[in-house]
């Protein structure tokens, strides 16, 4: 039951970054599945409502039954409600992009956003996706709340990624890392350029009341040739309002209030203070 749980679990998630579909040999070659397994699977997935088949070239797509899940969930958490106001009086200070991540266990997930800029380039990524902890802005605002050891384990279990895919000041060492993260508890927010993406600029700040660990990160970014360093350091009170702000509220949604538990099921023994 378990091994057919897995295989459903791993189509659905890889279906999910195939918004046009995908054929039956992808899907089972890519997940290194038996062809005629993955086809029981997909079928019985189409069973009960989570994919369908395309009626052109036969390939599988999910439906939006689980969007509509995700949809539903955040708006009984009301993570959003609470949230959006802050949000889009620090986008519209700042005239950038700012965001939302919420921490699950060892998962930072993009959840909320606004859109400060009124003209010329705009950088906006996708929503619902898991961070990078090693080279976005928000994994090291939250990093940087967590012991040395903590911090480490965290990010070798999600792995660096390839710095291909990534910025060219992207640390490419846990040593590289750390001495970022120093820096950044120095200052009280992460700040970084040309790491997450080449030509992207973003700084984040730890949503956290006193003594408690971080449940979110609110986030700044935009392309590079808008944000040098000083535009970015002037930011810096308006980004730690908002997360204080944010951390007061936070006890009104389950998402943004502190616990030890994630959705995902990620426990710590030890919940991380802030320091």
């Amino acid at each position: 039951m378990s091994g057919s749980l897995e295989k459903s679990l791993a189509i659905l998630e890889y279906l999910a970054n195939c918004p046009d579909g995908a054929p039956l040999v992808q899907i089972a070659t890519e997940l290194n599945q038996l062809r005629s397994g993955c086809h029981r699977t997909l079928h019985e997935l189409i069973r009960f409502g989570y994919v369908r088949q395309l009626p052109q070239r036969g390939d599988y797509a999910l439906t939006t039954k689980l969007a509509a899940m995700g949809l539903s969930y955040l708006s009984q958490t009301g993570v959003v409600d609470i949230a959006q106001p802050v949000i889009n009086r620090l986008a519209q200070a700042t005239e950038e992009l700012v965001r939302l991540a919420v921490v699950d266990g060892e998962r930072l997930t993009l959840m909320a956003k606004a859109q400060g800029a009124k003209s010329g380039l705009k950088y906006d990524p996708d929503m619902g996706i898991d961070l990078r902890l090693s080279c976005s802005a928000a994994g090291h605002a939250w990093l940087m709340t967590l012991p040395e050891d903590a911090a480490i384990g965290c990010v070798t279990r999600q792995g660096m990624g390839d710095p291909k895919h990534f910025g060219p000041n992207a640390p490419t060492s846990v040593k590289a890392l750390l001495k970022m993260l120093d820096v950044h508890r120095k200052r009280g927010f992460s700040l970084i350029q040309d790491v997450y993406a080449p030509g992207m600029s973003s700084m984040a700040a730890p949503v956290a009341r006193s003594q408690e660990p971080a449940t979110g990160v609110i986030v700044i970014a935009g392309p590079s040739s808008r944000l040098p360093l000083e535009r970015l350091l002037s930011f810096g009170p308006l980004l730690l309002a908002a997360a204080d702000e944010l951390a007061a509220a936070g006890n009104a949604s389950p998402l943004l209030k502190a616990a030890n538990v994630g959705t995902w099921g990620n426990v710590r023994e030890t919940p991380p203070q802030r320091r």
